[in-house]
C-alpha cells in the first residue's frame, strides 16, 4: 500500500497536495477507492481515496493504529563523515533498520571535509534518501539528518540521551550486550569514518558518558559497522 508523510494531520479532513497528489493522480494512476496510508508521528493512518483533483487528493479514514515498523527505542547515529556515496548508502540502510536521527560528525581522521555550506546544499538529497528509505521500509516518521557537526558539538548532543555506545576498532570494551541499558529509551551510536577515531577522541567519547564496544577481530568498513551495529542493538532490544 503506497505511504505518505504529513507533519500535521486532522482525522476528520485527511488530504494530499502538491507532489504526493501529483504521484497518487498520475505516476500510480490511482482512483478513488483505492486504499493509501498517510503516516504522521508513527502512527499509520488508513485510509481510502475519496476524489481525486489535478492538486489534491481527498481521503476518508479507514482506521488508524501506532507503526508496527516503528521500534520502541530512540536511536541517533552519530556518523563520522565518510565519502559522499558512503553516506549516502548508510543513511539508506540505517532508516530501513529502524534509526531515529542521523547526525552527520566532522572528526580528525574524516577524509571527506566538507564545510558546513557545502554540506547545507547536500543536506536535501540526504534526507530524500532517508523519506525514500522510510516509505520503501514501512516506518512511521521519516528520520532526520540533521546538519554537519563539529565532534565536540556531537559530545554536547550526546549527553542528552539515555546512553551512547562507541564502536572503537582498537581492541578492549565491553560486549555489545553489556553496554545496552536495560529500558534505554534513547540511545545514541558513535562510529567513525574511513580512518575511525583517534585516541584522544575515543577518550573524550568515554569520558563524556559512552561506552567503548569492539566488535572483534575483524575490521569493519565505515559503511559496514552502522549496519552491523544497528542490526544488534534492535535484535538485543526485541526490535528486530
Amino acid at each position: 500500500m503506497p505511504r505518505f508523510f504529513v507533519e500535521t494531520i486532522d482525522e476528520n479532513d485527511i488530504s494530499l497536495s502538491g507532489s504526493d497528489a501529483h504521484h497518487i493522480g498520475f505516476s500510480l494512476r490511482m482512483r478513488a477507492g483505492e486504499p493509501v496510508t498517510v503516516c504522521c508521528d508513527g502512527v499509520d493512518y488508513n485510509c481510502v481515496i475519496r476524489s481525486i483533483t489535478g492538486e489534491q487528493v481527498f481521503l476518508d479514514l479507514m482506521d488508524k493504529h501506532r507503526c508496527a515498523a516503528e521500534p520502541d527505542i530512540s536511536v541517533t547515529l552519530f556518523q563520522a563523515v565518510p565519502k559522499l556515496d558512503k553516506l549516502e548508502y548508510i543513511i539508506q540502510k540505517s532508516v530501513e533498520l529502524g534509526v531515529s536521527r542521523i547526525v552527520p560528525v566532522l572528526t580528525r581522521r574524516c577524509i571527506s571535509r566538507p564545510d558546513e555550506k557545502d554540506f547545507a546544499k547536500k543536506l536535501p538529497r540526504l534526507q530524500k534518501i532517508a523519506a525514500e528509505a522510510a516509505k520503501q521500509s514501512g516506518r512511521g516518521i521519516i528520520p532526520e539528518v540533521t546538519p554537519i557537526v563539529s565532534f565536540r558539538q556531537s559530545l554536547s548532543m550526546m549527553k542528552e540521551l539515555g546512553s551512547n555506545i562507541l564502536l572503537y576498532e582498537e581492541k578492549g570494551g565491553v560486549p555489545f550486550g553489556d553496554a545496552v541499558r536495560p529500558g534505554a529509551g534513547s540511545v545514541g551510536l558513535i562510529i567513525g569514518s574511513e580512518g575511525g577515531f583517534d585516541r584522544e577522541e575515543a577518550a573524550a567519547a568515554v569520558e563524556a558518558g559512552a561506552v567503548q564496544v569492539w566488535l572483534g577481530n575483524r575490521i569493519l568498513r565505515c559503511e559496514t559497522a552502522p549496519i552491523t551495529a544497528l542490526s544488534i542493538l534492535m535484535f538485543l532490544t526485541n526490535n528486530m
